[in-house]
């Protein structure tokens, strides 16, 4: 499954905030053996929204936003995304009738658009806070604030899924750029996808769904590397039965 993560608001943009959102979104659907294929941050308009979940959704198999739900006069990516697929935004009474059942607010208490939602959507509920969430097509529409896409994200983690990815990683004394032409022998010897990260030390992250190629390939990768000592990780899961939690 093919993911693109498409985070919303000009405090993003301008550094005020840290794109914290799209790391642990990434991280949380790599564990479920899904793909993200493409992170965009956007400002606060709508045309800019709407063009970009337009043009991902027609490429990948889900798009994740987050960022611009509520009532204020920057959350606008209902909006955005209602018009991305063609639909209005309307008064969503299963919302009303979520936030009035599960937090202290009645629904005059609420500012006018917190519940519109794109027509036809299903809502996804906000345990964490009020403005609610929603599914519309292969696009999913997550809150900003981290603790309510969390727990939002969590509600619905079973619905991303891909193949099961096992990881080896090793550790290189030697510099990156000395490990370039090993690392093209590596790929065209074995199906493996290679990662290579430097630091303190190199560290080399192989991946493949064939868990037998994948130890053969880091075999060969450990003779042919000075000071290589191999460090087990975590396998990628596929299905909410063995992901983590966060």
């Amino acid at each position: 499954m093919q993911v693109a993560i498409v985070t919303v608001g000009d405090e993003l943009l301008a550094g005020d905030t840290v794109n914290t959102n799209a790391a642990w979104l990434g991280e949380r659907l790599a564990d479920r053996g899904a793909t993200v294929e493409r992170v965009v941050v956007v400002p606060d308009r709508v045309a800019d929204i709407a063009q970009e979940v337009n043009e991902l959704r027609a490429e990948y198999d889900a798009v994740v936003t987050t960022g611009g739900l509520g009532p204020t006069h920057d959350d606008l990516t209902m909006e955005a995304v209602a018009a991305a697929v063609g639909v209005p935004v309307e008064e969503n009474e299963e919302a009303v009738a979520w936030i009035t059942e599960h937090t202290d607010y009645e629904h005059a208490d609420l500012v006018e658009g917190t519940t519109h939602l794109p027509k036809g959507c299903r809502m996804l509920p906000n345990e964490k806070g009020v403005a609610p969430g929603c599914v519309i097509e292969s696009v999913y529409v997550l809150p900003g604030v981290p603790d309510e896409m969390k727990a939002m994200f969590d509600a619905i983690a079973e619905e991303f899924s891909g193949d099961y990815r096992h990881v080896r990683v090793v550790e290189a004394d030697e510099p990156e750029s000395a490990l370039v032409e090993r690392f093209a022998e590596l790929r065209d010897r074995f199906d493996v996808t290679v990662g290579s990260y430097p630091g303190d030390h190199v560290r080399v992250k192989l991946q493949s769904t064939d868990e037998e190629e994948l130890d053969r390939a880091a075999d060969w990768l450990r003779e042919r590397v000075d000071g290589l000592d191999e460090v087990d990780e975590v396998d990628g899961v596929e299905g909410a039965d063995e992901a983590d939690g966060v």
